[in-house]
């Protein structure tokens, strides 16, 4: 408000060379406040000044230059572009490499900002050069430039197929899974966000990450102290086996899945989340897989997320893994209905409060039309609303015709007087159920 932008202008271009890094600290600070003050410095017509001089400065400069940029990037797209536009990428891939490693760690983070917006921003960055330059950045012995530099490659990577597939045509990945037993935590979180937004992308990306030999070494991961290598590291895991039950499988044959269990149920939070799908998208391509995840004891954790956590996202996570577990035969249903779950997700649909994600994956209509394990279902019968009645009288109505001992179990727990009390609509699916459990039993029960 006191026109100190105008100010600091003439001062970029003064003969004093501190003077210059210290107006282009001071214009740094300012536009890394907010967005309003970034544009601010793009409107007084700043960066043009600041990118001419950029090549001839000292490594101060540069860095402090460096700065501005990535002050400005960072706020929005508009702000990036306007940096995109003033011809900084240039300059600042020419600054990746300076012999000044600071210089260079700069550079990297503002493209890194520059970058991370969308795929037009990222593919500039790639167009100027930068990527083999940041593979190289992540060899080198300074270990915050290796971080600032794999977060720069994550950036790139996370847009599309194509960019990711640049920065594996650089050489990148070995590179990366060779920093995965860094004693560091910054790094390792980085480097573990790189490779996951390679893998994510399609199965030949996904692959390509595999082939690194990051198994079973990842896995060590899964038990760092740090929070947040744990949690990259299972969504590294989860975005390689989505893609295919065989990339699934190698994960399983590495104990991964085991691992995945362990962590979920060793942690609290947001940390659970990537895990808790891993095991979701195992479990849901095949039987076999699924019953990987049983015997490897995943269902007991899986339902103490949906009990302990408070934020609905983590519950429906939960709810969709049990779902994807118990879908594939009566088996595996039974598993998922053992372990008691189904009344605390039943109370989660119905809940007025829970959001409609939670509702929406919380319908057990999955589960309930594998499960034959009828004392586990019983319960439901209590509580269920009607669009869920359905499935459960109708498994009810499969199973009883066939077995004697649930016959008489299902008339002394009051299961049959609970069907009785059921209104149903004349001739809809409902009542065939309801009529066929009846024709199991005497009329005179019945009644």
């Amino acid at each position: 408000n006191s026109g100190v932008l105008s100010l600091l202008r003439p001062l970029l271009l003064d003969v004093v060379p501190t003077i210059q890094q210290t107006a282009a600290l001071a214009l740094g600070r300012l536009a890394n406040y907010n967005d309003a003050l970034a544009e601010a410095v793009v409107k007084g017509n700043i960066l043009p000044h600041l990118v001419c001089s950029l090549s001839e400065q000292n490594r101060f400069y540069k860095k402090a230059a460096a700065f501005v940029l990535r002050a400005v990037g960072k706020h929005s797209p508009q702000l990036a572009q306007a940096i995109v536009q003033c011809g900084a990428l240039e300059m600042l891939v020419i600054c990746l490499e300076d012999f000044d490693p600071g210089v260079k760690e700069a550079a990297s983070w503002a493209l890194g900002y520059i970058a991370r917006h969308n795929s037009e921003l990222s593919q500039a960055v790639v167009d100027a050069g930068a990527v083999p330059l940041l593979v190289l950045c992540i060899q080198e012995p300074e270990i915050a430039l290796k971080r600032i530099a794999a977060s720069t490659l994550s950036d790139i990577s996370k847009h599309s197929p194509e960019l990711a597939q640049t920065v594996v045509d650089a050489g990148a990945i070995a590179h990366l899974a060779q920093m995965i037993l860094n004693p560091d935590a910054k790094l390792k979180r980085q480097v573990l966000s790189a490779l996951s937004q390679i893998a994510k992308h399609s199965v030949d990306l996904a692959e390509l990450v595999v082939e690194a030999e990051i198994f079973p070494v990842v896995l060590t991961c899964l038990k760092d102290s740090d929070e947040y290598v744990k949690k990259n590291g299972a969504t590294l895991i989860r975005e390689i086996a989505k893609h295919t039950p065989e990339l699934s499988q190698l994960i399983v044959n590495a104990g991964g899945v085991a691992a995945v269990i362990d962590c979920i149920g060793s942690c609290r939070g947001t940390v659970r989340l990537p895990g808790i799908m891993m095991l979701g998208y195992v479990a849901a391509h095949s039987e076999n897989l699924s019953m990987a995840v049983i015997v490897s004891k995943g269902i007991p954790p899986l339902c103490a997320c949906l009990i302990e956590e408070h934020e609905d996202h983590i519950k429906a996570a939960a709810a969709w893994a049990l779902g994807q577990v118990g879908r594939h035969t009566p088996e595996h249903a039974r598993a998922v209905a053992v372990a008691n779950v189904l009344p605390t997700l039943l109370a989660m649909y119905m809940d007025t409060r829970s959001s409609e994600d939670l509702q929406m994956k919380a319908t057990l209509k999955s589960i309930l039309q594998k499960c034959t394990y009828l004392p586990a279902l019983e319960p439901l019968l209590h509580d269920a609303p009607p669009n869920i009645m359905k499935h459960i009288v109708g498994q009810f109505s499969k199973v009883l015709p066939h077995d004697s001992k649930a016959r008489r179990l299902f008339v002394t727990t009051g299961g049959l007087k609970k069907v009785q009390e059921i209104k149903a609509e004349p001739g809809s699916l409902l009542q065939e159920y309801i009529n066929t459990i009846n024709s199991c039993y005497p009329e005179e029960i019945v009644r």
